[in-house]
């Protein structure tokens, strides 16, 4: 019996237990090869990992923590690794211009920042989309507090005509991508 995580009771569900070892065991050894190295598994696809629902699962919220953790070291070994190929200046370069892209994004008036879902459809919330793209911006230029966390942590309402999900997902992972990079 397996205690990497603690589990939900039997009757709750919680994340399926083969699927999370099969993926850890899968990071161990793609952290364990030579940095550099092709590697399928990079902070980009942890960001993005999801488990089925099972009942008697791992608890979820301690395997979240986890993978953020996890993020976070290979994002850490990935920087390395990309500092060690371009110096210093074509590195900061590359970071540069991706916070330039999120933020010519955000600067767009607002409710116009991204497309919108038809009036029938569901999307996230204009308003708050908006109240935290206002808060990115004030992370890139004047250096206002933000943590990864509040990035990763941020929920937006359904709402019938609100932005395209997929769009402002994109832009989040682009802003934890470059707050990594930074760190």
């Amino acid at each position: 019996m397996s205690t990497t995580f603690p589990r939900v009771r039997r009757s709750q569900r919680g994340y399926n237990i083969d699927e999370v070892e099969e993926f850890l065991e899968s990071a161990r050894v793609a952290y364990s090869a030579e940095p550099g190295s092709a590697s399928a598994l990079d902070s980009d696809a942890i960001r993005h990992t999801a488990f089925r629902i099972s009942r008697g699962g791992y608890a979820p919220d301690h395997v979240d923590r986890a993978l953020e953790r996890l993020e976070d070291a290979f994002a850490a070994r990935e920087r390395e690794t990309a500092r060690r190929r371009l110096d210093d200046a074509a590195w900061e370069a590359e970071v540069r211009e991706t916070a330039k892209q999120i933020i010519d994004r955000l600067d767009r008036p607002h409710d116009q920042k991204f497309q919108r879902m038809s009036l029938l459809s569901d999307g996230y919330d204009r308003k708050q989309v908006d109240a935290f793209a206002n808060r990115l911006l004030g992370y890139f230029r004047e250096n206002k507090p933000l943590t990864i966390d509040d990035v990763r942590a941020v929920a937006f309402r359904p709402k019938k005509g609100g932005y395209r999900e997929a769009q402002v997902d994109l832009v989040l992972d682009a802003v934890i991508g470059v707050m990594l990079a930074v760190k």
